[in-house]
């Protein structure tokens, strides 16, 4: 069987394909994706190797965290301490208010003293007039009535100095709650920060590199891991431009790997290239490198994709045949053996 599909083909790739079909040479590619630290720091130890296939979720990597661990219990001291605050500020607004309180009793004090002076000064002042009281009762009586009136405004400007600390003793409230807010807040960004120290793998695929190595100091960004995603494999060909012209998205693909021959890959047209270029000398032969070609990209479906995932691999060179007209008839090598 694998004789009889790699002499098919040969056959295709060289030439002989039915009306409306077409070919170009490529080779399986995948998303690739970098497993990076968030932080600055050190790894403390790698779980996977090259070559290892992963799954979504599964930790690859753990970061050092001493330095973490310490900003953390900062952070908590740091929480005690603004915790501690918010009830010293408001023991004080309980203090402020009381000497309010006082306050106002004083200005009530002052202010019936102040009456009880002009009442006496009033009563002095008919005295006088009929000659039944002294000038220096009079003069008395009147400098005690404006001494009241001073008391008065001395009580009164206290009680308001007792309002500016009020709100002051409040202002230090709120100013505490904020503090235990931000600790908090702290406390959490460093947690997220502990957590994301232990690298997992975003998606199902297959360690291709380790970038670095236990021990290794990274900045933030640093490389640690490079993946493939196998949820996402494709083949990159080159089709000249009557050919590309024809093509639609969505069109069905069937890819032949070199390295199983017999067996055939539906896939589906996702891009096409609205510029032509030269193709690349690993992919076209000689005498196609000489033409201007496009581009074409051709995505396995990822449900496919999930029933063999511990199988697929990138890299893999092949031919991509591909209908130009959506009734052309494949030839019979490539419907026999399809992957489903």
């Amino acid at each position: 069987m694998a004789g009889g599909g790699y002499f098919a083909w040969e056959r295709l790739g060289t030439g002989g394909l039915p009306p409306g079909i077409a070919s170009g040479n490529g080779r399986l590619e995948a998303v690739e994706i970098d497993v990076s630290t968030k932080t600055a720091g050190r790894i403390r130890e790698i779980l996977v190797n090259e070559g290892d296939f992963v799954e979504a979720g599964q930790l690859l990597a753990r970061m050092d965290t001493a330095p973490l661990m310490a900003q953390r219990r900062e952070a908590e001291a740091q929480l005690q301490r603004a915790q501690i605050a918010i009830g010293t500020a408001e023991s004080l607004v309980t203090q402020r208010e009381a000497e309010r309180r006082a306050a106002a009793a004083t200005v009530a004090q002052r202010e019936a003293e102040r009456d009880a002076a002009n009442g006496r000064r009033a009563r002095t002042e008919q005295l006088a007039r009929t000659n039944n009281a002294s000038l220096q009762l009079l003069d008395d009586d009147r400098a005690r009535a404006l001494g009241a009136v001073a008391a008065v405004g001395a009580a009164q400007a206290q009680l308001a100095a007792s309002d500016a600390a009020i709100n002051a003793a409040r202002s230090q409230v709120v100013d505490a709650r904020s503090a235990v807010d931000a600790a908090r807040a702290t406390l959490e960004r460093i947690d997220v920060d502990i957590a994301d120290s232990d690298l997992k793998s975003p998606r199902d695929g297959r360690v291709q590199y380790r970038v670095a190595q236990p021990g290794e100091v990274l900045s933030a960004g640093g490389r640690v891991l490079n993946l493939v995603d196998l949820g996402d494999v494709y083949m990159n060909f080159f089709l000249p431009a009557e050919q590309a012209g024809r093509l639609s998205y969505g069109a069905e693909v069937r890819l032949v790997l070199d390295a199983a021959p017999q067996y055939v890959i539906p896939a589906t047209i996702s891009f096409v290239a609205d510029v032509a270029q030269f193709t690349p000398r690993s992919v076209e032969t000689a005498q196609e490198r000489q033409k201007l070609m496009f581009r074409v990209k051709a995505r396995i479906a990822p449900e496919l994709l999930r029933r063999y995932i511990t199988q697929v691999k990138a890299g893999i060179p092949g031919v991509a045949y591909v209908r130009l007209v959506p009734d052309a008839a494949w030839p019979a090598s490539l419907t026999g053996t399809l992957v489903q």
